[in-house]
């Protein structure tokens, strides 16, 4: 079955690569195994195998069995890594870089992704996102999610928009702006509130920690 080309990466073979490659690529100094990478994806382990075969061949990445278990970690060496590296982080990356920074934001029930960004990491066709926008749900001060968001930023070279509204708001839904988000894709990160649409895969479900 031929599989489309990713809206967010046209360049990669799909989009499971792109998620695969972000969660290895945004710390070059961790490890994962291939469950682990399974578990990020929402894919299968066949697809899992497969890519990290094709990206340890092209020196992308590089893996070591310990034990029974095979892990992978960013190919730091090979000439192109940090133009890759780049590439990754600026379209597959925004939920692993924003879980990782939003995670101790205190008063946030929850931090979504939406907007065009979110629609193309969903597969749906369009043009190529300018920059990720950000909710915060619930009583997270203006100042410090704006850092976080700044964080963000440097870390996968694009605009973020960050964006925050109370538990409240969020679920009387009489605000035009959180009927729209509500009405289009959304991207989960970090939750502790009830989701309207399902999941993305490479997204996580529950509030309380940094990316899986």
């Amino acid at each position: 079955m031929k599989v489309s080309a990713p809206s967010l990466a046209p360049i990669l073979r799909s989009d499971a690569q792109g998620r695969i490659l972000a969660r290895v690529l945004v710390d070059p100094e961790k490890r994962h195994s291939l469950s682990d990478l399974v578990t990020w994806s929402k894919t299968s382990m066949p697809t899992v195998t497969r890519e990290v075969r094709r990206a340890e061949e092209a020196g992308i990445v590089v893996t070591e069995k310990v034990g029974p278990i095979r892990f992978v970690r960013a190919g730091v060496d090979h000439p192109l890594y940090d133009s890759v590296r780049r590439i990754i982080l600026a379209t597959y990356g925004p939920p692993v870089v924003v879980a990782e920074e939003f995670a101790d934001v205190e008063g946030a029930d929850a931090v979504l992704l939406f907007g065009s960004w979110a629609a193309r990491y969903a597969g749906e066709p369009g043009r190529a996102p300018n920059d990720v926008d950000v909710l915060v749900v619930g009583s997270a001060d203006r100042d410090v999610v704006d850092e976080a968001a700044e964080r963000v930023e440097r870390r996968i070279g694009m605009p973020v928009q960050a964006t925050v509204r109370t538990r409240s708001q969020w679920e009387s839904g009489r605000e035009s702006f959180i009927l729209e988000i509500k009405s289009r894709t959304m991207v989960p990160v970090l939750a502790d509130i009830e989701q309207p649409s399902a999941p993305v895969p490479g997204a996580l479900e529950s509030r309380g920690g940094k990316a899986p």
